[in-house]
């Protein structure tokens, strides 16, 4: 038998009792921000239900740096919080419309790291950039790529997005020049928030990426192309990265995705020991969504991934590098082998050379001032649920 709650969750629902993404929400007429999950149409007030004060509070931070066996209790009482038909007269005053509160960026941002994990993806990028070369670079296959990226630009969904500015030199230009980016980009990602951090000089193991990782949410990396192409050689992306990256306001748990674990794709060759997955299989099997001013351009899916999230975090921790709450990472574009699979506009229209055909005749290569993208997913969850990640949201405005 399905468990339900007695929370009215409509038929089709993303947020079943069987998922319960946390967020952060201001209620609706104004009071403090504070710490709720998601159930159906509606968001419950943790610090109300549950008499905790660690939930009144504009961050999930102090929740998350409790650890995994907090993390298992409270969502274990919160289920029983919203089936038990009896609690209904505790809990339901600590109900709220989820349309009439505000959703804000669900956890303090530490760190930020942005990997490459997508074979598909990156071996576009390859063939469009170096079409007389391996697509992948010789180091593609033996480790997950990635860069440090800036933590006090991660924005919660909704949040506009100023089309940056900086330096661009076409390749048939004799100098570079400076002004807006003309080949602003989406890349549709999943992020990975840290809930327990390291010690430095140590490093974390993929068999231990559930004792650290809190849960997961959605990501547009948006990144300006031309100003990237310019500046990416030697040390790689910057100011073409750094101006905005978008997460969704929810935030999954780890453990809402059991039924979503799949094994990642088979390697070769075989990477090196602290890489392997042994019996920890966190490939996931997410499909994802992206649309441009409401129109579907792309269904990536994210069970493709090369690398998986465990190895991202073992890389990332195994030179000593240490963990703290809040840290994140997200895993890079996810693209799939097919053209309808791509989680990019440089892929979807290949460099420009094939534009995208939008609803009424309209074209698109790269994002213009007013587009709007939304990118949004969902996994098999319990019992034959769907759990679904929200959606992360961003307009573009003139720079």
């Amino acid at each position: 038998m399905t468990l339900q709650s007695w929370v009215p969750v409509p038929a089709g629902s993303h947020f079943p009792v069987q998922n319960l993404p946390y967020g952060v929400f201001e209620p609706s007429g104004g009071g403090a921000a504070r710490v709720g999950v998601a159930i159906g149409e509606h968001v419950l007030d943790l610090a109300a239900a549950l008499g905790d004060e660690v939930f009144a509070r504009p961050s999930l931070n102090a929740f998350m740096a409790q650890g995994r066996e907090r993390w298992h209790e409270v969502r274990a009482r919160v289920v029983e919080l919203l089936t038990v038909e009896a609690n209904r007269p505790e809990v339901e005053p600590a109900l709220h419309r989820a349309a009439d509160v505000r959703l804000l960026l669900p956890f303090e941002v530490a760190d930020y790291v942005d990997f490459y994990s997508s074979e598909h993806h990156a071996a576009n990028i390859g063939r469009m950039f170096r079409p007389d070369s391996e697509p992948l670079t010789p180091n593609w296959k033996h480790l997950p790529i990635g860069y440090h990226g800036r933590a006090g630009t991660v924005v919660v969904s909704g949040t506009p997005v100023v089309r940056p500015s900086g330096q661009r030199k076409p390749p048939q230009a004799d100098a570079p020049s400076f002004g807006p980016s003309q080949r602003l980009d989406i890349e549709a990602e999943v992020g990975f928030v840290v809930g327990t951090g390291s010690e430095l000089g140590t490093s974390v193991g993929v068999a231990d990426f559930a004792e650290h990782v809190f849960g997961v949410c959605l990501v547009n990396d948006w990144s300006a192309r031309d100003i990237q192409a310019w500046e990416y050689v030697p040390l790689g992306p910057f100011l073409g990265k750094s101006f905005a990256t978008s997460v969704s306001p929810w935030v999954v748990p780890l453990e809402a995705l059991e039924d979503a674990r799949v094994a990642p794709p088979e390697r070769a060759p075989e990477p090196l020991p602290y890489l392997r997955d042994g019996e920890q299989d966190w490939g996931l099997d997410l499909a994802m969504e992206v649309r441009l001013n409401g129109h579907l351009v792309s269904r990536p899916p994210f069970a493709s991934m090369y690398w998986t999230p465990a190895q991202q975090l073992a890389h990332m921790t195994v030179n000593g590098a240490s963990l703290r709450t809040g840290d994140f990472y997200a895993s890079g574009t996810v693209s799939g082998p097919e053209p309808e699979q791509r989680g990019s506009l440089i892929e979807l229209s290949w460099g420009g050379r094939e534009p995208i055909e939008l609803p009424g005749g309209g074209t698109r290569s790269f994002l213009e001032d007013g587009d709007e993208i939304s990118i949004s997913a969902t996994a098999p969850g319990a019992e034959g649920t769907t759990i679904g990640f929200g959606e992360v949201v961003g307009r573009i405005l003139p720079g």
